[in-house]
């Protein structure tokens, strides 16, 4: 099913000009003025679940086919399994980009959290810092320049005191073609998942990229494609690079979905950092959350749900979050939530003074209060005229018993959301209060019924015996 229209998920600029004018001091900022912008289209061609190391064994090669431009923006930068596999496709596009001659392939690279030393004392403006060639090996741990001749490489980190880390997780190869997974370049095995796309809305990635991470004007348009004399990367026969790092060939949680290849409707949805946390600890009332896209286009969603919301999210702390989806419920939504109970908790207190636990354990004690609920003390007399209350769902994820190895996802961090099997939101948001209110953020909304089921669908799959029941 395709959404009309006159689809009740739809915001039409009218509805939100007045809350992205608050936008206007944000970096980015370039949608306040004119928010359709961000309305655009896709062609969706592949969902992978796995691991970290899973998502990046099923992506990256296709940064080896780049003729011209990599873009590589994450958020939590480690030595790790996926590092190695990162620097190996490194190492191969320069050897190829040195035997076609010519310019060099053009690389970005831009992270926010690499140690506490480097968030401490790393200057504390959007413009961030970039990294001489001289830090690659023992402050990355990437190849050496010697290695690397055949690319222009640049690494770049943004982060703001207190607590305004950059979490968005994209790569643009080409400017052809974007892979939006939900994991970094990490040790942790996380269940993750990675969306391909390609069409319209790879425009948007690159403006948000440019008008964010890009140094300079020179970074802003695409280097030229090759020319003769110079054959292009992909007819080379493959150069004698160091052999990859070892990875399974699927994991326990690794799945491949086909996604349908026609045009999606498509919205595009950043969320800048905010550095004024809202803490409220004395009030009653829970405090208004930025009103960025992304917060905006969520609540929405949660608020003009008709039958179902399904969420995978690893933590749920989100103070607006909490409050619409019990208003969901009270008008009959069946609402169904996977998370984890014990990941990042010290950030979670720290950040929103809570945790995910006892976020949900409120939601469900609230959900049994409502009328009509089996647990209602309500008589029947009373019950008259009123809504039945939607059911409640909350599962906590665990890896999955006798699975060996490394492989076994032993969190979930893939950030999920979807509204009446209709519409689909993937991206870096969290539904956690950090996300909401300090960290920067991007997500993509997907209209299309096909694509809610086939994603919803490969989820479910690798969900079977990794989830333990809280409620419902």
């Amino acid at each position: 099913m395709r959404p009309t229209t006159s689809s009740p998920y739809r915001r039409t600029s009218d509805d939100t000009s007045q809350e992205l004018a608050e936008n206007k001091n944000d970096v980015p900022n370039y949608y306040a003025s004119n928010p359709s912008t961000l309305t655009t289209s896709s062609t969706v061609h592949k969902f992978i679940t796995g691991t970290g190391d899973d998502i990046f064994s099923s992506i990256l090669p296709a940064l080896k086919s780049a003729e011209s431009e990599v873009i590589f923006i994450t958020c939590f930068w480690a030595r790790s399994s996926s590092l190695s596999q990162l620097s190996d496709t490194l190492r191969a596009l320069s050897v190829r980009a040195e035997a076609r001659g010519g310019w060099k392939l053009r690389v970005r690279i831009g992270l926010s959290s690499l140690s506490l030393f480097q968030k401490l004392f790393q200057p504390h403006t959007v413009r961030g810092q970039t990294y001489p060639p001289s830090t690659w090996v023992k402050k990355f741990g990437l190849p050496s320049p010697s290695e690397l001749k055949g690319l222009d490489l640049e690494i770049k980190s943004v982060f703001l005191l207190p607590f305004s880390v950059m979490h968005p997780k994209f790569i643009i190869v080409d400017r052809k073609k974007v892979f939006l997974p939900s994991c970094n370049v990490s040790w942790e095995s996380w269940f993750e998942g990675c969306i391909e796309l390609s069409g319209p809305v790879v425009s948007q990635f690159v403006r948000f990229w440019s008008e964010f991470w890009a140094q300079n004007d020179f970074d802003r348009s695409l280097p030229p494609p090759p020319s003769p004399p110079y054959p292009s990367l992909t007819s080379l026969s493959p150069p004698q690079t160091p052999s990859p790092t070892p990875t399974s060939s699927s994991g326990p949680a690794q799945t491949h979905t086909l996604l349908p290849s026609h045009d999606i409707q498509t919205l595009f949805l950043p969320s800048p950092h905010h550095l004024n946390p809202r803490f409220a600890p004395f009030t009653s009332s829970p405090p208004t959350s930025p009103p960025t896209p992304l917060n905006i286009l969520l609540l929405t969603l949660l608020a003009r749900a008709t039958t179902s919301i399904y969420i995978q999210t690893p933590n749920l702390t989100s103070p607006p979050v909490l409050t619409a989806l019990l208003r969901a419920l009270r008008h009959g939504v069946a609402v169904h939530i996977r998370t984890s109970a014990r990941l990042m908790i010290l950030e979670q207190l720290v950040t929103a003074g809570t945790t995910t636990t006892r976020c949900v354990r409120k939601l469900a004690k609230r959900h049994r209060a409502l009328p009509f609920s089996s647990e209602s003390t309500l008589d029947e007399e009373a019950r008259v005229g009123l809504t039945a209350p939607g059911t409640l769902r909350i599962e906590f994820f665990e890896p999955r018993v006798g699975v060996n190895g490394t492989a076994e996802p032993q969190q979930s961090h893939l950030k999920l959301l979807i509204v009446d099997a209709l519409v689909t939101v993937l991206g870096s948001g969290n539904l956690d209060r950090a996300s909401w209110f300090t960290s920067q953020e991007l997500g993509v909304a997907f209209f299309d019924g096909e694509v809610a089921g086939r994603v919803r669908g490969a989820v479910d799959q690798v969900m079977e015996g990794r989830m333990r029941s809280h409620y419902g």
